[in-house]
C-alpha cells in the first residue's frame, strides 16, 4: 500500500473527521496550487516559488517559480489527480494530499527540488527536501529567497 494511501486509510479511521475527495483533471495555477473541477487545491506540506518568483543561477535572473509550475505540470500531464481534503487555508482554498497514479505531488515536488518542506504547517516533506539540495536539483541548484519570505517582502507596507 502506498504511502498516501496508508495516510488516507489512517484519516478515515479518526471520528469525526470529514474529508472531501476531489479527483479529476487539474490545471496547474503555480508550484504548489492546483484547480480540479473550479476547487482551488494547495498541495499540502511545501511551500513552492511563486509564479512571478525569480532566483538566481549562475550569477543570472531565473524565473524558478514558472519552472517549478512547469514541472509540477509536466509530472501531472493529462493524468487524472487525485486529493484528500485536510483543511482550509487563510484563503479558504483546499488544502489536500494529491497524487497522480499512486505517487505524492508533495513528496515529488520536494524530492525534485521545486519545493522547499512547508515547515510552518508539516515536516512531514523534511527528508524529501535534503536529497533534494544535497544533490542540487531544481531550485537547489542556485540561490533562492524562501518562498515564505518572498511573499512576505511583496506585500506593500
Amino acid at each position: 500500500m502506498s504511502r498516501l494511501a496508508t495516510f488516507v486509510l489512517a484519516l478515515a479511521l479518526v471520528p469525526g473527521l470529514a474529508l472531501a475527495d476531489i479527483s479529476g483533471a487539474a490545471t496547474v495555477i503555480d508550484g504548489n496550487t492546483l484547480e480540479i473541477r473550479d476547487q482551488r487545491i494547495r498541495l499540502e506540506g511545501i511551500d513552492a516559488p511563486e509564479s512571478g518568483q525569480s532566483c538566481q543561477l549562475d550569477g543570472k535572473p531565473w524565473m524558478c517559480g514558472r519552472d517549478a509550475a512547469n514541472a509540477l505540470s509536466d509530472r501531472i500531464g493529462r493524468r487524472a489527480v487525485h486529493c484528500v481534503e485536510l483543511d482550509r487555508d487563510r484563503h479558504e482554498r483546499i488544502v489536500a494530499k494529491c497524487a497522480v497514479a499512486g505517487e505524492d505531488l508533495g513528496e515529488w515536488m520536494a524530492a525534485n527540488g521545486w519545493a522547499v518542506a512547508y515547515y510552518l504547517h508539516s515536516y512531514e516533506y523534511s527528508r524529501a527536501e535534503q536529497r533534494a539540495k544535497s544533490a542540487r536539483r531544481g531550485i537547489w541548484a542556485g540561490e533562492f529567497e524562501m518562498p515564505w519570505a518572498w511573499r512576505k517582502r511583496q506585500r506593500p507596507p
